[in-house]
């Protein structure tokens, strides 16, 4: 019987080859999963785009203003000029009025700012798609923008925080700020900041700004018609302003009532009801831009650096607006077949200086330059009063004679204008009927060219006077606020005046001096009589005789110089000095106009409105 090897023998036979059908077959491939490959790389791609999206993120906001330190961002101090009725007549800087909560305001001031601003306000939360596509449609089917998709909050997050670049930075940033503010502050709020903080023209900022602006009452008074005028104003705060556009702001304040009927902030019958009291005043003429551009530039220097102030000035609304008109109706008809393309008014009160209107040329708009004040012009014998004022403080009396025949000084020979000599007259007559041979004579007789020189400088005339003996003929230039402010002295009792436009002024609240100059005493009260005497004499029965007014006593002078280039006229009618110049800027001569024509004239028609 055979028995098996031993083990160890067994390992060492040779190893059996098994068939090849029967050999160990290696494991096929798994194949790959298509999820698998989709998750890998949607777990890269959204690693990848949320470190791009933080990248960018922060390349949008690494610039963008803390929110909390912008809702309190400085502005240029504010300037407010006000008339003698408390009527703003000029704003400088950004005018900022009291902030004022919703609980403060009418009703229908916040209502109409939705209404016509975002009518969803209450609904979105900052971004407004509905809105954006209605407004889009209404474009479209208008062929123009008519309507705007910004929400009130995204209005606050761009004009509060950023500027008005049209990049795509800007408007990331402005969502950005536009989610933060939803976030942060409830819809009250926010719409509390917009109606403080908008712009609504003229410089100012905020309704409360408008209100007292164009309407001259605080917010909380505004009617339903102011209301809906001062909420449609942001679209476009020029356009639609009042003070420039009457009629325009007229019909964007129907536009608005109509926008609160269909949102039903209004009924019907109350939004036509608002609609039949819109009472928007007319256009005022030149608005006093030249007195208030004086003005502004005088009281700089007497305000704190980055102060709020508030002037009252010396201004008579019904003085300006009396002065504006007649002066453009006389440029537009006599003044304009005459040749005369421009003119200045000065009305100031002689006791003080206290200008009570100013204008400075034709319009204000299309040209700023003050005549009253910067224009240098040749006087004539308009200047002949200092002359005659100087004969008198020498001895002369209004009663002595004069020798009115030709006369020689030197190489030169003056003679009267109309040509014709009286031979020996009062010197009253010779003031009234404007001598020119008459003030040679007083001139020689009184000390020369130097003692006139230095009577119309102690008088206030600061510019260029001739040192020889034409000054007696007005060879000198002035400005018309400067002779005016001389002829004061003669009404006034002798007291030499500056022409100031302050009344009072307040910065930040507090009281500060205006900047008067205190009137002196430059002449004897006597002979200052004797002026008034005897130019109530021009006026009666001289050159300014188209200057009476039937009733009242009325004294001035007249002023022509050569070649008919300037024509003045400068008076006085109870307590008020008058002056008035008409000319062309770039002195071409008028058709044959003299002081005692257009001049006297436009005088006589101003100081009869004022007199009433």
């Amino acid at each position: 019987m055979a028995h098996p090897p031993e083990p160890e023998a067994r390992e060492l036979l040779p190893r059996q080859r098994l068939p090849r059908s029967r050999r160990e077959q290696p494991a096929p491939p798994r194949p790959r999963s298509w999820r698998g490959f989709v998750v890998r790389w949607t777990v890269i791609l959204t690693v990848w785009t949320i470190l791009l999206g933080g990248v960018g993120l922060l390349w949008f906001a690494w610039d963008l203003p803390r929110p909390e330190a912008a809702l309190d961002a400085a502005r240029r101090p504010s300037l407010t000029l006000q008339d003698q009725s408390g009527r703003i007549i000029a704003n400088y800087g950004d005018v900022v009025g009291e902030p004022l909560r919703l609980t403060d305001m009418p009703p229908a001031l916040p209502a109409a700012a939705v209404s016509v601003e975002d009518r969803r306000f209450y609904q979105h939360h900052g971004i407004d798609l509905i809105g954006v596509a209605r407004a889009a449609w209404v474009n479209l089917r208008a062929g123009r923008l008519v309507q705007g998709g910004s929400t009130i909050t995204q209005q606050v997050a761009k004009n509060l925080f950023l500027t008005n670049a049209r990049t795509l930075r800007r408007k990331v940033q402005e969502l950005l700020l536009t989610l933060w503010l939803e976030r942060h502050f409830s819809k009250q709020e926010i719409l509390e900041i917009w109606l403080n903080r908008v712009y609504l023209g003229s410089g100012a900022w905020g309704v409360d700004a408008a209100a007292k602006l164009y309407f001259g009452v605080s917010a909380r008074k505004l009617t339903v018609w102011q209301s809906a005028m001062i909420a449609g104003l942001p679209r476009a705060p020029s356009r639609f302003n009042p003070r420039v556009d009457p009629d325009a702001a007229a019909a964007r304040t129907r536009e608005v009532l109509t926008a609160m009927a269909e949102t039903g902030a209004l009924s019907p019958l109350a939004a036509q009801l608002a609609a039949s009291q819109i009472a928007v005043a007319g256009r005022q003429p030149g608005v006093a831009g030249w007195f208030a551009d004086w003005v502004s530039e005088r009281v700089q220097s007497a305000l704190p650096e980055a102060a709020d102030a508030v002037v009252i000035t010396t201004l008579d609304g019904r003085v300006q607006a009396a002065a504006e008109a007649r002066l453009a109706a006389l440029l537009d008809g006599p003044g304009a077949a005459a040749g005369v393309s421009q003119g200045a008014v000065v009305v100031l009160d002689s006791a003080s200086g206290a200008v009570r209107a100013m204008v400075g040329g034709r319009d204000y708009k299309t040209g700023p330059f003050n005549r009253a004040v910067t224009a240098q012009r040749q006087m004539g014998s308009v200047f002949k009063p200092f002359v005659w004022l100087t004969a008198l403080e020498k001895g002369a009396r209004p009663d002595d004679t004069v020798l009115d025949a030709p006369i020689r000084v030197g190489g030169w020979s003056p003679s009267n204008f109309e040509g014709r000599y009286r031979g020996e007259i009062t010197i009253e007559e010779a003031l009234a009927q404007s001598v020119n041979t008459a003030a040679v004579r007083l001139l020689l007789q009184s000390g020369g060219p130097r003692a006139v020189t230095d009577t119309a400088r102690r008088l206030g005339l600061t510019g260029p006077l001739p040192k020889d003996d034409t000054i007696a003929l007005g060879t000198g230039g002035s400005s018309l606020i400067e002779v005016t402010s001389a002829y004061a002295s003669f009404f006034n009792g002798g007291r030499h005046v500056t022409a100031y436009g302050v009344e009072s002024m307040k910065a930040d609240g507090h009281s500060l001096p205006p900047p008067h100059v205190v009137p002196v005493q430059a002449v004897d009260p006597d002979t200052a009589a004797m002026m008034v005497r005897m130019l109530s004499a021009v006026v009666a029965r001289g050159s300014g005789k188209a200057a009476a007014i039937r009733g009242h006593l009325v004294a001035g002078k007249t002023g022509t110089t050569q070649d008919y280039r300037d024509a003045w006229f400068v008076g006085a009618l109870d307590g008020r000095i008058i002056g008035v110049w008409l000319g062309n800027d770039d002195n071409h001569p008028m058709h044959e106009i003299t002081g005692g024509s257009l001049p006297a004239r436009l005088f006589h028609d101003i100081a009869a409105d004022i007199a009433g």
